[in-house]
């Protein structure tokens, strides 16, 4: 119990670091440090959606750029046709509304996972691993040879998508839905683990043969869990598009899952927080790090060494100690 309080007491902090730093940087006029923030609540969307099928599922997906990119490039193709005024496809105009897009991300990106869900979770361990790679790559190397859409050189969003109410070219209003948005996914994240559904998957992930012979069908539960994740990523995807206003095969790269994976492990797998502090630590390393020297991977990878020798639950539980229950 002790350790539950230290860990709700870390999540506090974390949530409100993650808006206060931002806010001060909007009273002292420093945009750039709210940019920063909007891009970790973004990465730790994006992680919250990882962290559900790695952490809770214990599925290794080392292809969820698929998703973030797919996501991207929903948001990206929505948005030039809206711009150039011309069709998407059998008439179907395009769209600079985020909700429309968040919409089409989220529906994309859950029939994909599913997809890729229902042929590799026939597999487990490494063949699960290589076979969420390959299909991330097939993607990544399908739009690197799509020209219509920038193929290698990207696609360039000329104005950023709208969101009702708000004026989202004001860096701190886009900060504010991001921050919202990841709020109410580790709200999600938080009631699939407490419910019976996240149970189930934890049950099958410790000793799948004992959760088949409860009634539990390991399979079904699983492609479900995946699906859901792929949404989430998907819908990070789109708003890291709206932040960057640029798309490019790189959102789908093994590189950006392995970013992913990075930031669930330095946080803490598993843990309620955990892709909020390890998107804060990534993005302060490539910041600041990478101003002082081009290898800042390097140093980051020590951190990352480190991490799993002598701290196994990741920055959150060196703090807080082993009880995941945050």
């Amino acid at each position: 119990m002790a350790d539950a309080r230290r860990e709700t007491i870390v999540n506090i902090v974390l949530a409100v670091a993650l808006f206060v730093v931002p806010a001060v940087a909007y009273v002292i006029d420093e945009p750039f440090f709210i940019t920063l923030a909007t891009r970790v609540a973004i990465l730790a969307l994006a992680g919250v959606g990882l962290n559900l099928a790695l952490g809770l599922g214990g599925m290794v997906s080392f292809g969820h750029a698929a998703f973030f990119g797919l996501g991207g490039y929903v948001a990206g193709v929505l948005a030039h046709h809206a711009f150039s005024g011309t069709p998407v496809f059998w008439g179907i105009p395009g769209t600079n509304q985020m909700i429309i897009i968040w919409i089409v991300a989220i529906v994309l990106s859950g029939m994909l996972a599913a997809i890729i869900g229902a042929l590799s979770l026939r597999t487990s361990g490494i063949f699960f691993i290589m076979i969420t790679l390959a299909f991330a790559q097939m993607l990544f190397f399908f739009t690197l040879s799509w020209p219509a859409y920038g193929g290698e050189d990207g696609l360039p969003i000329f104005v950023r998508n709208q969101f009702p109410g708000l004026n989202t070219m004001r860096i701190w209003e886009l900060f504010l839905l991001s921050y919202a948005v990841l709020m109410i996914a580790i709200l999600l994240f938080r009631m699939v683990r407490n419910a019976r559904f996240g149970a189930a998957l934890m049950a099958i992930r410790q000793n799948p043969d004992r959760a088949a012979a409860l009634g539990i069908s390991p399979f079904g539960v699983k492609l479900a869990a995946f699906a859901l994740s792929g949404m989430i990523t998907g819908l990070a995807g789109a708003m890291m598009a709206d932040l960057t206003r640029f798309v490019s095969p790189a959102m789908l790269a093994w590189q950006m899952s392995g970013e992913l994976i990075v930031i669930i492990i330095l946080g803490g797998v598993g843990r309620l927080f955990g892709p909020v502090a390890g998107a804060g630590i990534l993005v302060a390393f490539e910041v600041f790090f990478g101003g002082i020297t081009e290898h800042w991977q390097f140093w980051l990878g020590l951190v990352l060494l480190g991490v799993v020798l002598f701290a196994r639950g990741g920055l959150i539980g060196l703090i807080a100690g082993r009880d995941r229950h945050g």
